[in-house]
């Protein structure tokens, strides 16, 4: 299991130091685990001046799989664009073709007094949102900034998909829904945009191979408003790449913190990038502060949808809903009555819970 390992900035380094400590635990008793380690995102271009240097795209291309933190800082801010962090990020997944991402928003029956909704509301919730992530208007050409004839300066994006884009990540998506509750709702703004015109004429075509699956569509913006008003009406959403983006965030608040949503960036023959929700926050970085849960759940999707170890992905689940069972609790999900730890405790914890 070879897996390469990238810190990338912010609170990256501490929370996937926590991570490590699971894959060190798991390869002490004979998991066959190698980790090598490379930089991206700000400290990419701090040591190579390049967010997503060559040395991390050679190690990235020749292992199984990739643990990744989170990049992004103040400091990067007024670089030209190709240098910033997220163009790492942008092209590591554009390299590895890894198309199809997934984030979970699980409740953990611990945590449901976390949520900002009402307990009714997000109890059992267990929703698997899928986003298409190598197309849409973050990589569609052209773009830029220009100045009119009038002198006014103007920026431009272009958002398009390809039938086979659509289609690939939409057999993903029904394939995940035979594995839960047989629903799908594909989410676009078909109403006005033709690019989700094609897209749900393409993911309705898809769904008559999957006849088990009730699928149903939904308009991006009463998808957002859904998600805070009764949650538990979905079970996978299929979206493209900005919407996608949008409605995940929302849903990881579903939880009660974004520090508890793992992810996972996968190919067509699922390799993956397995990374936490949330960005690399720089304010509390070095504070032993931040929440590892969601990068330790990011390796067990990593055991179950790269190396197909569903046993030790369930394992280390539930070592985690056993540390939170326990009234352990990082500042993000603290409440009356916990015991509040840092993040380096938290990782201890989890190891020991193993």
């Amino acid at each position: 299991m070879k897996i390469a390992v990238l810190p990338g900035d912010g609170i990256g380094p501490e929370i996937v130091a926590q991570a490590a400590k699971v894959l060190e635990a798991l390869r002490s008793e004979g998991l066959p685990i190698e980790m090598e380690y490379a930089h991206i995102g700000g400290a990419g271009y701090d040591t190579a001046g390049d967010p997503f240097p060559v040395a991390t795209e050679t190690l990235v291309q020749a292992c199984d799989a990739v643990l990744l933190g989170a990049v992004g800082g103040y400091q990067y801010d007024t670089l030209p664009r190709p240098l910033r962090p997220e163009q790492g990020l942008l092209r590591i997944r554009k390299i590895l073709n890894l198309f199809a991402n997934l984030r979970p928003a699980l409740v953990y029956p611990e945590l449901v007094s976390s949520s900002s909704l009402k307990p009714e509301l997000v109890s059992d919730l267990d929703i698997m949102i899928l986003r298409e992530l190598t197309g849409d208007i973050y990589f569609g050409q052209p773009r830029g900034i220009r100045t009119l004839d009038n002198g006014e300066r103007q920026g431009f994006d272009t958002m398009h998909y390809s039938e086979s884009e659509i289609r690939r990540v939409a057999h993903v998506g029904f394939q995940i829904a035979m594995k839960r509750s047989f629903k799908l709702c594909s989410v676009d703004k078909a109403n006005v945009l033709d690019t989700s015109m094609l897209w749900r004429e393409i993911v309705t075509d898809v769904a008559r191979e999957y006849p088990e699956v009730v699928l149903s569509h939904m308009y991006v913006d009463n998808a957002a408003m859904q998600l805070v008003r009764a949650p538990k009406q979905f079970d996978v959403i299929l979206t493209g790449n900005i919407f996608g983006d949008i409605l995940s965030d929302e849903a990881s608040m579903l939880t009660g913190s974004i520090g508890m949503l793992p992810s996972a960036s996968l190919d067509a023959n699922n390799k993956g990038l397995y990374e936490p929700c949330h960005g690399s926050a720089p304010d509390i970085a070095g504070m032993d502060i931040a929440n590892p849960l969601a990068t330790i759940l990011s390796v067990a999707m990593m055991m179950r949808y790269t190396f197909a170890q569903e046993a030790l992905a369930l394992r280390i689940e539930t070592a985690v809903r056993r540390v939170l069972q326990q009234g352990l609790r990082t500042t993000d999900i603290f409440e009356a009555g916990m015991q509040q730890i840092g993040c380096e405790a938290m990782g201890d914890a989890v190891v020991k819970s193993l």
